[in-house]
């Protein structure tokens, strides 16, 4: 089964250097995430509630 092409983006918050960052991929079923610094490494997904869940906790922080 092949995987589609993800249109990923990088946080407004990342900074000019593109260190420490992470990238997000939307999808209808979920959100996929990885490490800016290596786009080799496979990404993890989870739930559109549980990134909500995730945003507004770190929102909070």
């Amino acid at each position: 089964m092949s995987t589609p092409e993800l249109d990923w983006f990088k946080s407004s918050y990342s900074s000019a250097q593109g260190d420490s960052c992470i990238e997000v991929a939307v999808t209808e079923q979920a959100i996929h995430v990885r490490d800016s610094k290596d786009v080799t490494r496979r990404p993890f997904a989870v739930g559109r509630e549980e990134w909500a869940y995730f945003v507004e906790f770190a929102a909070g922080a």
